[in-house]
Protein backbone atom coordinates (compact mmCIF):
# COMPACT_ATOMS: atom_id res chain seq x y z
CA UNK A 1 0.00 0.00 0.00
CA UNK A 2 1.25 3.66 -1.20
CA UNK A 3 2.10 5.40 2.22
CA UNK A 4 -0.01 8.74 2.45
CA UNK A 5 1.54 12.05 1.46
CA UNK A 6 1.91 14.16 4.63
CA UNK A 7 -0.13 17.20 4.50
CA UNK A 8 1.99 20.65 4.17
CA UNK A 9 1.87 23.30 7.31
CA UNK A 10 0.05 25.23 4.55
CA UNK A 11 -2.73 23.27 4.11
CA UNK A 12 -3.06 22.14 7.54
CA UNK A 13 -3.61 25.83 8.17
CA UNK A 14 -6.08 25.65 5.21
CA UNK A 15 -8.03 22.70 6.36
CA UNK A 16 -8.35 24.85 10.10
CA UNK A 17 -9.76 28.11 8.55
CA UNK A 18 -12.34 26.16 6.49
CA UNK A 19 -13.30 24.59 9.07
CA UNK A 20 -13.87 27.16 11.59
CA UNK A 21 -15.53 28.89 8.77
CA UNK A 22 -18.01 26.23 8.48
CA UNK A 23 -18.50 25.75 12.45
CA UNK A 24 -19.03 29.76 12.87
CA UNK A 25 -21.81 29.70 9.86
CA UNK A 26 -23.54 27.03 11.61
CA UNK A 27 -23.35 28.80 14.86
CA UNK A 28 -24.70 31.74 13.60
CA UNK A 29 -27.34 30.26 11.63
CA UNK A 30 -30.42 30.96 12.87
CA UNK A 31 -32.64 27.99 14.62
CA UNK A 32 -35.89 28.98 12.92
CA UNK A 33 -36.87 31.87 11.08
CA UNK A 34 -38.49 34.34 13.76
CA UNK A 35 -41.71 35.59 11.78
CA UNK A 36 -42.68 32.01 12.63
CA UNK A 37 -42.65 32.44 16.04
CA UNK A 38 -45.45 33.67 18.48
CA UNK A 39 -45.39 36.32 21.23
CA UNK A 40 -42.92 35.42 24.43
CA UNK A 41 -44.33 33.71 27.27
CA UNK A 42 -43.31 32.37 30.51
CA UNK A 43 -42.53 28.30 30.70
CA UNK A 44 -41.21 26.15 33.05
CA UNK A 45 -38.59 23.57 32.00
CA UNK A 46 -39.54 20.02 32.37
CA UNK A 47 -35.98 18.09 31.52
CA UNK A 48 -33.49 18.54 28.82
CA UNK A 49 -31.87 16.78 26.53
CA UNK A 50 -28.85 18.01 24.29
CA UNK A 51 -29.68 21.28 22.81
CA UNK A 52 -33.86 20.12 23.07
CA UNK A 53 -36.06 20.79 26.03
CA UNK A 54 -39.44 20.30 27.12
CA UNK A 55 -41.27 22.71 28.67
CA UNK A 56 -44.53 23.30 30.41
CA UNK A 57 -46.53 26.65 29.41
CA UNK A 58 -48.43 28.53 32.17
CA UNK A 59 -51.86 26.80 30.28
CA UNK A 60 -50.39 23.49 30.96
CA UNK A 61 -49.69 22.48 27.79
CA UNK A 62 -46.17 20.80 26.79
CA UNK A 63 -43.96 21.68 24.33
CA UNK A 64 -40.73 20.45 22.77
CA UNK A 65 -37.98 23.24 22.56
CA UNK A 66 -34.95 24.10 20.92
CA UNK A 67 -32.73 26.43 22.68
CA UNK A 68 -31.15 29.25 21.71
CA UNK A 69 -26.94 29.31 21.61
CA UNK A 70 -27.01 32.27 24.04
CA UNK A 71 -28.56 30.13 27.10
CA UNK A 72 -25.53 28.52 28.30
CA UNK A 73 -27.30 26.54 31.16
CA UNK A 74 -30.58 25.30 31.06
CA UNK A 75 -31.94 22.64 33.74
CA UNK A 76 -35.02 21.24 35.37
CA UNK A 77 -36.92 23.74 37.23
CA UNK A 78 -35.51 27.01 35.02
CA UNK A 79 -37.95 29.67 34.38
CA UNK A 80 -37.69 30.43 31.04
CA UNK A 81 -38.85 32.67 28.11
CA UNK A 82 -40.88 30.71 25.37
CA UNK A 83 -41.98 31.31 22.04
CA UNK A 84 -44.19 28.93 20.50
CA UNK A 85 -43.97 27.95 16.89
CA UNK A 86 -46.94 29.21 14.56
CA UNK A 87 -46.37 26.15 12.41
CA UNK A 88 -46.22 23.00 14.51
CA UNK A 89 -45.71 21.93 17.83
CA UNK A 90 -42.66 23.12 18.71
CA UNK A 91 -40.88 26.25 19.77
CA UNK A 92 -37.27 28.03 21.33
CA UNK A 93 -36.20 29.09 24.74
CA UNK A 94 -35.15 32.82 24.13
CA UNK A 95 -33.70 33.22 27.59
CA UNK A 96 -33.91 31.97 31.11
CA UNK A 97 -34.78 33.74 34.22
CA UNK A 98 -32.69 34.28 37.32
CA UNK A 99 -33.02 31.79 39.19
CA UNK A 100 -33.99 32.01 42.75
CA UNK A 101 -31.95 28.98 44.38
CA UNK A 102 -29.76 26.08 42.78
CA UNK A 103 -28.98 22.89 43.45
CA UNK A 104 -25.32 22.09 42.51
CA UNK A 105 -22.55 19.21 42.38
CA UNK A 106 -18.84 19.22 41.52
CA UNK A 107 -17.92 18.00 38.65
CA UNK A 108 -13.78 16.63 37.90
CA UNK A 109 -13.89 17.61 34.46
CA UNK A 110 -16.40 20.19 34.08
CA UNK A 111 -16.18 22.14 37.43
CA UNK A 112 -19.02 22.99 39.41
CA UNK A 113 -22.76 22.01 37.88
CA UNK A 114 -25.84 23.07 38.32
CA UNK A 115 -28.19 19.70 38.86
CA UNK A 116 -31.66 21.72 38.84
CA UNK A 117 -33.42 25.31 39.80
CA UNK A 118 -36.06 27.20 42.01
CA UNK A 119 -35.59 24.41 44.41
CA UNK A 120 -38.00 25.10 48.10
CA UNK A 121 -37.18 22.05 49.36
CA UNK A 122 -34.90 19.06 49.45
CA UNK A 123 -35.46 15.53 50.76
CA UNK A 124 -32.36 13.51 52.24
CA UNK A 125 -33.39 9.67 51.62
CA UNK A 126 -31.99 7.43 53.51
CA UNK A 127 -32.77 3.63 53.91
CA UNK A 128 -31.60 0.63 56.10
CA UNK A 129 -30.72 -1.10 52.99
CA UNK A 130 -28.10 -0.45 51.57
CA UNK A 131 -26.36 0.23 54.88
CA UNK A 132 -27.90 2.87 56.96
CA UNK A 133 -24.83 5.36 57.16
CA UNK A 134 -25.01 9.23 59.00
CA UNK A 135 -22.22 9.99 57.24
CA UNK A 136 -23.63 9.78 54.21
CA UNK A 137 -26.74 11.71 55.76
CA UNK A 138 -24.30 14.55 57.10
CA UNK A 139 -22.65 14.81 53.51
CA UNK A 140 -26.12 15.64 52.11
CA UNK A 141 -27.02 17.90 55.01
CA UNK A 142 -23.78 19.92 54.21
CA UNK A 143 -24.47 20.57 50.55
CA UNK A 144 -28.07 21.36 51.21
CA UNK A 145 -27.50 23.61 54.16
CA UNK A 146 -24.64 25.36 51.58
CA UNK A 147 -27.91 26.06 48.82
CA UNK A 148 -29.54 27.79 52.06
CA UNK A 149 -32.63 25.82 50.82
CA UNK A 150 -34.89 24.15 53.43
CA UNK A 151 -33.99 20.39 53.98
CA UNK A 152 -35.81 16.89 55.62
CA UNK A 153 -34.32 13.29 55.96
CA UNK A 154 -36.80 10.94 54.67
CA UNK A 155 -35.90 7.20 55.96
CA UNK A 156 -37.33 4.88 53.81
CA UNK A 157 -38.15 1.22 53.86
CA UNK A 158 -39.38 1.10 57.56
CA UNK A 159 -41.25 -2.29 56.45
CA UNK A 160 -37.71 -4.17 56.12
CA UNK A 161 -37.21 -3.28 59.74
CA UNK A 162 -37.42 -5.23 62.51
CA UNK A 163 -38.46 -3.77 66.19
CA UNK A 164 -35.30 -3.40 67.20
CA UNK A 165 -33.76 -2.17 64.10
CA UNK A 166 -36.40 0.76 64.38
CA UNK A 167 -35.34 1.74 67.73
CA UNK A 168 -32.20 1.28 66.68
CA UNK A 169 -32.19 3.90 63.61
CA UNK A 170 -35.00 5.81 65.12
CA UNK A 171 -32.53 6.77 68.23
CA UNK A 172 -29.67 7.77 65.83
CA UNK A 173 -32.41 10.38 63.81
CA UNK A 174 -33.15 11.83 67.06
CA UNK A 175 -30.17 13.62 66.79
CA UNK A 176 -31.25 15.49 63.25
CA UNK A 177 -34.67 16.45 65.37
CA UNK A 178 -32.95 17.94 68.44
CA UNK A 179 -30.95 19.87 65.45
CA UNK A 180 -34.03 21.13 64.03
CA UNK A 181 -34.38 18.39 60.73
CA UNK A 182 -37.62 16.98 60.12
CA UNK A 183 -37.44 13.56 59.93
CA UNK A 184 -40.17 11.13 58.16
CA UNK A 185 -40.50 7.27 58.59
CA UNK A 186 -41.57 6.25 55.15
CA UNK A 187 -42.46 2.92 53.44
CA UNK A 188 -43.35 3.37 49.42
CA UNK A 189 -44.39 -0.51 49.98
CA UNK A 190 -46.34 -0.21 53.04
CA UNK A 191 -47.24 3.47 52.45
CA UNK A 192 -46.20 4.40 55.60
CA UNK A 193 -44.96 8.06 55.87
CA UNK A 194 -46.45 9.03 52.08
CA UNK A 195 -48.95 11.46 52.90
CA UNK A 196 -46.59 12.93 55.88
CA UNK A 197 -44.36 13.35 52.74
CA UNK A 198 -47.06 14.41 50.36
CA UNK A 199 -48.15 17.41 52.66
CA UNK A 200 -44.95 18.61 53.46
CA UNK A 201 -44.28 19.08 49.24
CA UNK A 202 -47.67 20.69 48.78
CA UNK A 203 -46.73 23.83 46.67
CA UNK A 204 -43.39 23.65 46.71
CA UNK A 205 -40.98 22.88 44.06
CA UNK A 206 -38.77 19.80 45.81
CA UNK A 207 -36.34 17.48 44.94
CA UNK A 208 -35.16 14.36 46.21
CA UNK A 209 -31.40 13.27 47.15
CA UNK A 210 -29.91 10.35 48.52
CA UNK A 211 -27.31 7.29 47.32
CA UNK A 212 -28.34 4.46 44.58
CA UNK A 213 -30.89 2.16 45.82
CA UNK A 214 -32.36 3.88 48.82
CA UNK A 215 -35.73 3.52 47.02
CA UNK A 216 -35.86 7.39 45.37
CA UNK A 217 -37.78 6.36 42.52
CA UNK A 218 -40.27 4.18 44.82
CA UNK A 219 -40.64 7.03 46.76
CA UNK A 220 -41.57 9.08 43.43
CA UNK A 221 -43.89 6.44 42.12
CA UNK A 222 -45.87 6.17 45.73
CA UNK A 223 -46.46 9.77 45.59
CA UNK A 224 -47.25 10.10 41.50
CA UNK A 225 -48.47 6.53 40.53
CA UNK A 226 -48.89 8.01 36.81
CA UNK A 227 -44.95 8.81 36.80
CA UNK A 228 -44.48 5.27 36.29
CA UNK A 229 -40.49 6.03 36.74
CA UNK A 230 -38.79 2.45 36.45
CA UNK A 231 -37.68 1.34 40.22
CA UNK A 232 -34.41 -0.29 40.38
CA UNK A 233 -33.86 -3.38 42.46
CA UNK A 234 -30.46 -3.77 45.12
CA UNK A 235 -28.15 -6.12 44.27
CA UNK A 236 -28.43 -9.06 45.89
CA UNK A 237 -24.62 -9.67 45.97
CA UNK A 238 -23.12 -6.33 46.45
CA UNK A 239 -26.08 -5.17 48.35
CA UNK A 240 -25.43 -1.85 46.06
CA UNK A 241 -28.29 -0.19 44.43
CA UNK A 242 -28.98 -0.05 40.91
CA UNK A 243 -29.61 3.65 39.57
CA UNK A 244 -32.60 3.85 37.19
CA UNK A 245 -33.43 7.39 36.80
CA UNK A 246 -31.55 8.57 33.61
CA UNK A 247 -32.34 12.17 32.86
CA UNK A 248 -34.17 14.97 35.28
CA UNK A 249 -37.09 16.02 34.93
CA UNK A 250 -39.68 18.00 36.65
CA UNK A 251 -43.03 15.90 38.00
CA UNK A 252 -46.44 18.17 39.14
CA UNK A 253 -48.13 17.14 42.26
CA UNK A 254 -52.10 16.75 42.86
CA UNK A 255 -51.79 19.47 45.67
CA UNK A 256 -49.99 21.69 43.83
CA UNK A 257 -45.97 21.73 43.51
CA UNK A 258 -43.73 19.66 41.84
CA UNK A 259 -41.02 17.17 42.33
CA UNK A 260 -37.54 17.15 40.13
CA UNK A 261 -36.11 13.47 40.27
CA UNK A 262 -32.85 13.87 39.21
CA UNK A 263 -29.89 11.37 38.54
CA UNK A 264 -27.48 13.99 39.26
CA UNK A 265 -28.09 13.96 42.91
CA UNK A 266 -26.91 10.63 43.47
CA UNK A 267 -23.66 11.74 44.98
CA UNK A 268 -22.23 14.44 46.32
CA UNK A 269 -18.93 15.56 46.28
CA UNK A 270 -17.47 18.27 48.54
CA UNK A 271 -14.14 18.65 47.82
CA UNK A 272 -14.62 22.10 45.84
CA UNK A 273 -16.03 23.46 49.61
CA UNK A 274 -13.64 25.38 52.01
CA UNK A 275 -13.55 23.76 55.36
CA UNK A 276 -14.79 26.76 57.03
CA UNK A 277 -17.50 26.28 55.32
CA UNK A 278 -18.24 23.03 56.00
CA UNK A 279 -17.93 23.86 59.74
CA UNK A 280 -20.58 26.43 59.22
CA UNK A 281 -22.95 23.75 57.62
CA UNK A 282 -22.89 22.01 61.16
CA UNK A 283 -26.27 23.70 62.57
CA UNK A 284 -24.54 23.23 66.10
CA UNK A 285 -21.14 24.55 65.03
CA UNK A 286 -22.37 27.80 64.29
CA UNK A 287 -22.55 29.68 67.46
CA UNK A 288 -18.85 28.73 68.39
CA UNK A 289 -17.40 29.68 65.06
CA UNK A 290 -14.94 32.06 66.12
CA UNK A 291 -14.80 31.70 69.37
CA UNK A 292 -12.34 29.26 69.69
CA UNK A 293 -8.30 30.54 71.15
CA UNK A 294 -6.65 30.45 67.26
CA UNK A 295 -8.19 32.02 64.62
CA UNK A 296 -6.71 29.10 62.59
CA UNK A 297 -8.16 25.89 64.52
CA UNK A 298 -8.59 23.08 62.86
CA UNK A 299 -10.88 21.82 65.50
CA UNK A 300 -9.31 18.75 65.52
CA UNK A 301 -6.82 18.41 68.85
CA UNK A 302 -6.07 22.10 68.85
CA UNK A 303 -6.02 23.80 71.95
CA UNK A 304 -8.59 26.30 73.13
CA UNK A 305 -11.09 25.08 70.51
CA UNK A 306 -14.69 25.77 71.44
CA UNK A 307 -15.95 22.80 69.68
CA UNK A 308 -14.34 20.38 70.97
CA UNK A 309 -14.84 21.68 74.45
CA UNK A 310 -18.75 21.42 73.67
CA UNK A 311 -17.92 17.88 72.67
CA UNK A 312 -16.75 16.98 75.92
CA UNK A 313 -19.38 18.59 77.71
CA UNK A 314 -21.83 16.55 76.04
CA UNK A 315 -23.37 19.41 73.60
CA UNK A 316 -22.44 18.06 70.30
CA UNK A 317 -22.97 14.31 69.19
CA UNK A 318 -19.68 12.37 69.09
CA UNK A 319 -20.94 10.64 65.95
CA UNK A 320 -21.54 13.94 63.71
CA UNK A 321 -18.55 14.86 65.45
CA UNK A 322 -16.46 12.38 64.12
CA UNK A 323 -18.26 12.50 60.26
CA UNK A 324 -17.20 16.09 60.36
CA UNK A 325 -13.56 15.10 60.66
CA UNK A 326 -13.85 12.40 58.46
CA UNK A 327 -15.48 14.59 55.92
CA UNK A 328 -12.86 17.51 56.10
CA UNK A 329 -10.25 14.47 55.85
CA UNK A 330 -11.70 12.87 52.67
CA UNK A 331 -12.40 16.48 50.91
CA UNK A 332 -8.49 16.94 51.39
CA UNK A 333 -7.23 13.65 50.10
CA UNK A 334 -9.90 14.46 47.18
CA UNK A 335 -8.32 17.46 46.51
CA UNK A 336 -5.06 16.35 46.23
CA UNK A 337 -5.66 13.46 43.85
CA UNK A 338 -6.96 16.36 41.64
CA UNK A 339 -3.53 17.97 41.72
CA UNK A 340 -1.91 15.31 40.75
CA UNK A 341 0.70 15.52 38.01
CA UNK A 342 -0.13 12.55 34.89
CA UNK A 343 3.39 10.93 33.80
CA UNK A 344 4.05 11.72 30.22
CA UNK A 345 3.68 8.68 27.55
CA UNK A 346 6.76 7.06 26.62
Amino acid sequence: MTKRKKLSKGQLRRIKANRSKKLQAREDAPLVDDASLGPEQDAVVISRFGQHAEVETQDGHRVKAQIRRTVDSLVSGDQVLFRASKTDDGGVIEAVHPRRSMLTRPDYYDGVKVVAANIDHIFVVSSPLPAFSSQIIDRYLIAAEDTGIEVSIVLNKTDLMTDELRDELDQALEIYRQLGYRVILASAKSAEGVAELGECMADQVNILVGQSGVGKSSLVNALLPQAELLEGAVSDNSGLGQHTTTAAKLLKLDKGGALIDSPGVREFGLWHMDPERVTWCYREFRDLIGTCKFRDCKHNDDPGCAITEALANGDIDEMRYFNYLRIIESMAEQKDSRHIKQKPLD
